[in-house]
This record gives structure tokens, C-alpha cells and sequence, in this order.
């Protein structure tokens, strides 16, 4: 069911261990509570995707990733002081679930850009999974009626907004060697 629901209906959704689709500054995502190990699963399996590839968590504030990660002052200088969207390969810490880090050291974070993502991590006090929407082999959903024609009622909400998206996937940066992966 494609709808515009309230960020409170999509947090409680994320809350219960659903899954959204939603708009980031790239493509359209899929996304859920990191710690539901039960909604990360639900996403790989429509994904078709791995669990030892790993996940990106995105939030709307460094505070919100900050549970998820160890990360030292130059670092945390470097992300904030980042314009563009970036995501980071930065160290976990030990509550990061193998779910969301897969078979690596290190775990994605974003700091988003995207109205919306930033209210729902705001409604919510932490961030949530953020991966494409598209199963694997297809193009990444450039909007919400596409995310659907992919997913149909296997998510439990389509959020859609507004604002103008890239298309492009976000770039991702190892912040300790600051190589560029994608």
C-alpha cells in the first residue's frame, strides 16, 4: 500500500520490527530498526542480498550513529564537516550486530541530508538501515510507485516526499585511509 503516512506511523512501524521504503538524497531505500534482527533479515531476503555484505545505518545526527561506532576526534571532525553525502566506513563498536557489519571490521554510516530521513531518525532517537531499494540485478528505485512495483506488500510502509533525489548512489569513504570504494 502506497501512502504519505506520518513519520509517527512509519516510526512506529520501524518500532515493531516492520520495514519502510523512503526517499534518501540518492534513491529510494529500505529500511528498519538495526537492531531487529528479524526486519534486517526480511530486508535481505527481498534484497536477495547477503548477510556478509553488511548494511548502511543513516541518521540524521552523529549522536545517533555514535552507539554504532568508535570513531576519534579527527574523525568525528571529518564527518561533520563533510558537505555532500558521504557515507564512511568507520570502526564498529561491540553493539553493532554482525547483521548490520556483515563479515567486516567496519561499519557504513551516513549522516543523512534528506529532510525526511532526518525527521524520522529525529521522531525515532536513532537511525535506521539504509540500503536501496531494488532486488538484486535491478535498478535501485527511483521512487516510491517503483520501490512498490518491486516489493508489493512485503513492506509494510511506502513513505514517499517531495524532495528531489540524485539518483546516484551516495559515495563511500574509508574514513582512516579517506580511499574512495564507491
Amino acid at each position: 500500500m502506497r501512502t504519505n503516512k506520518s513519520f509517527q506511523q512509519a516510526a512506529n512501524i520501524i518500532r515493531n520490527s516492520g520495514i519502510i521504503s523512503y526517499p534518501t538524497e540518492s534513491v529510494f531505500g529500505l529500511g528498519c530498526d538495526p537492531l531487529s534482527e528479524n526486519a534486517v533479515q526480511r530486508i535481505l531476503e527481498l534484497k536477495q542480498r547477503p548477510v556478509e555484505k553488511g548494511l548502511i545505518i543513516v541518521a540524521g545526527k552523529l549522536e545517533q550513529l555514535m552507539p554504532y561506532i568508535e570513531i576519534s576526534d579527527k574523525e568525528r571532525q571529518t564527518i561533520l564537516s563533510t558537505k555532500e553525502p558521504t557515507t564512511w566506513l568507520v570502526n564498529k563498536s561491540t553493539l553493532t550486530p554482525s547483521w548490520v557489519s556483515g563479515s567486516h571490521k567496519k561499519i557504513a554510516v551516513r549522516i543523512s541530508h534528506h529532510p525526511l530521513v532526518i525527521s524520522l531518525c529525529a521522531v525515532l532517537n536513532h537511525p535506521i538501515i539504509s540500503t536501496s531499494a531494488n532486488p538484486a540485478g535491478k535498478q535501485p528505485a527511483l521512487s516510491s510507485l517503483q520501490s512498490e512495483t518491486y516489493f508489493s506488500n512485503h513492506v509494510d510502509l511506502y513513505l514517499d516526499d517531495p524532495t528531489k533525489i540524485s539518483g546516484q548512489p551516495t559515495p563511500i569513504k574509508d574514513i582512516e585511509t579517506g580511499q574512495l570504494l564507491r
